[in-house]
């Protein structure tokens, strides 16, 4: 089982990133897919998911309206497009794939919102 992200980087604010996490080693059309993100010094929070069709999609209070996820469940891929990029969405951000008794996690992917 594999889940690798890409995108991250060094940003201004105001700025905009495309995350990305292509899994392998598992059914992933079968799986709720989750970002989450860590702030150094701070817990782990949830970002986005979204539902194994893309039917349903869930932000956090912190990201609504700027953030967007989705999938391609052809290219077993997860996206996370991030606008109106702020300092404090500065973070290691996390892929993950769910679904009852399975959890599996990216290796993260940093993003820092800088001037």
């Amino acid at each position: 089982v594999q889940l690798v992200e890409s995108g991250g980087g060094l940003v201004q604010p105001g700025g905009s990133l495309r995350l990305s996490c292509a899994a392998s080693g598992f059914t992933f059309r079968t799986y709720g897919m989750r970002w989450h993100r860590q702030a150094p010094g701070k817990e782990r929070e949830l970002v986005a998911r979204i539902t194994v069709a893309g039917g349903y999609t869930y932000y956090g209070d912190s990201v609504k309206g700027r953030f967007t996820i989705s999938r391609d469940n052809a290219k077993n891929t997860v996206y996370l497009q991030m606008n109106s990029l702020k300092v404090e969405d500065t973070g290691v951000y996390y892929c993950n794939a769910h679904r009852e008794f399975y959890d599996y996690w990216g290796q993260g992917t940093q993003v820092t919102v800088s001037s």
